[in-house]
């Protein structure tokens, strides 16, 4: 067949189940190598149960500095309830960092199907619209790791409302609430580059975001809500604070992606 003939749909479908093909082993060969670094890849994750993790040593520091005391040394101790619990994380932790270990393959072979549909004007666009995306979402997953999780964590896991009633935290429970919260942070931070889109397509401008920031606040505030696994309002504010600067970095992006599509 000429090259010059378009493929046909089972053209296609073959190309895209050889896409499909190359993901699934490339999640799956980084999925077995952090199964093998169980150490290595555990010591980061429960990092933020002590209080030597970064991100309290950085409070601590600025604590001392404006008040003159630092974060309380402190250690939560995980436990397990289950026969094959612990065998079970660990597959699951192996696979979720297997797909994030391999995303950028994944993006760039999903990119490669898709590319050949696309004009060169909207190849440029779609690209800055992934890659931006991308970066976003490990942006929040960043945020939440360092900040947002410790801080919540810490908070909860040391919590008591008497001396008589220890803490029991289980595995389950922090790998749950680690990975619910990285996720919903990650999505939550695409937000600039959702609003970007729309501005570029005509359906938001900068005067309306502005016009209902209230009721942006109160959205925010109620979808934070769902987010936190918790009722309490540090983790809510902690959690609704930096989806709320988001917002205002929207406003100023809006106005630009306006201007883009018109001249283009």
């Amino acid at each position: 067949m000429s090259t010059s003939e378009p493929a046909t749909f089972w053209e296609h479908l073959d190309v895209l189940r050889g896409c499909l093909i190359k993901v699934v082993a490339a999640v799956m060969v980084c999925a077995v190598v952090a199964f093998f670094f169980k150490d290595a890849l555990f010591e980061v994750i429960l990092a933020p149960k002590d209080s030597d993790f970064i991100a309290y040593r950085l409070f601590s520091t600025v604590g001392q500095w404006l008040t003159g005391t630092g974060v309380d040394d402190f250690s939560v101790s995980l436990v397990n309830t289950g026969l094959a619990n612990q065998f079970a994380i660990h597959v699951k932790t192996s696979l979720c960092v297997g797909m994030i270990a391999a995303s950028p393959y994944v993006v760039y072979v999903l990119l490669g199907f898709i590319a050949p549909a696309l004009y060169a004007s909207e190849r440029s666009v779609v690209y800055g619209i992934v890659g931006s995306g991308y970066l976003m979402f490990f942006v929040g997953m960043a945020v939440n790791y360092l900040l947002i999780f410790p801080l919540t964590f810490r908070f909860l896991g040391t919590y008591q409302v008497s001396g008589d009633v220890m803490n029991m935290i289980t595995l389950d429970s922090y790998m749950d609430t680690l990975l619910m919260m990285s996720l919903m942070l990650g999505v939550l931070f695409e937000l600039p580059v959702a609003c970007w889109l729309l501005g570029r397509m005509g359906m938001l401008s900068s005067s309306f975001m502005r016009h209902y920031r209230r009721h942006a606040i109160v959205a925010i505030l109620m979808a934070s809500a769902v987010i936190t696994p918790t009722s309490d309002v540090f983790t809510l504010l902690l959690v609704s604070m930096p989806i709320w600067a988001l917002y205002e970095v929207s406003i100023l992006l809006v106005p630009r992606s306006t201007a883009t599509a018109q001249e283009s």
